[in-house]
């Protein structure tokens, strides 16, 4: 079992209509875990939320790429970037939280991706990996030295957290039956990849104390 303890936190990565069935990038299987996260989290004090927040015509977009389709890969200035079916535009239905997800203790909501021009998955920096949202420091400022991820998707904005955690310091544990993967182009496997050379940590929602 891990043991909670003063200096734990919890981040919900992105749990939005379009990531969910029916929206516009589905991720499989999202809505099962809304009801194990709304559980899970009664048991921290402290927990953040992530919302990918993006403006209409976003760089990301495959609509914004002519001949380009959703799940490419394309070169931009700061790296490789896979194009997404339009998501999570600012003002939508589709970039706000799920009605289902019951948290109202959460103190802090960190928004991503608002940038036109450069994508974000991590709640600490864009991908660039060097614009920072301003969370370590939030997190630092309330004594946080651990934290625990859950959400959507495992292999994009769950992972990219948890590797930025540990190179901002933190202790990084991803509560794998916590979260949900898109899985494309063998994303997945790659991300786990990154995760167990950074140190990332994984146990079950059922190991949480």
């Amino acid at each position: 079992m891990l043991q909670l303890r003063a200096g734990d936190a919890l981040i919900v990565v992105d749990i939005q209509y379009d990531f969910l069935p029916g929206g516009s990038l589905a991720v499989a299987g999202g809505d099962e875990i809304i009801a194990p996260i709304n559980a899970l989290a009664r048991k921290f004090t402290n927990v953040i939320q992530t919302q990918d927040w993006h403006p209409a015509g976003h760089i990301s977009f495959a609509s914004q790429h002519p001949g380009k389709q959703p799940f490419e890969v394309i070169e931009l200035p700061y790296g490789p970037q896979v194009l997404w079916p339009d998501h999570c535009v600012i003002g939508t239905r589709g970039a706000e939280f799920d009605a289902r997800l019951d948290i109202p203790h959460v103190q802090t909501i960190i928004r991503k991706g608002y940038r036109k021009s450069i994508d974000s998955y991590s709640g600490f920096k864009e991908n660039d990996h060097t614009t920072r949202t301003g969370l370590a420091g939030y997190l630092l400022e309330r004594e946080i030295s651990r934290l625990f991820l859950c959400g959507l998707a495992t292999d994009f904005c769950v992972g990219w957290t948890a590797e930025d955690g540990i190179a901002s310091g933190f202790e990084c544990v991803l509560i794998e039956d916590a979260c949900r993967a898109i899985d494309t182009n063998g994303s997945l496997a790659a991300a786990w990849a990154r995760m167990n050379a950074a140190g990332v940590k994984r146990a079950t929602m059922g190991e949480i104390g």
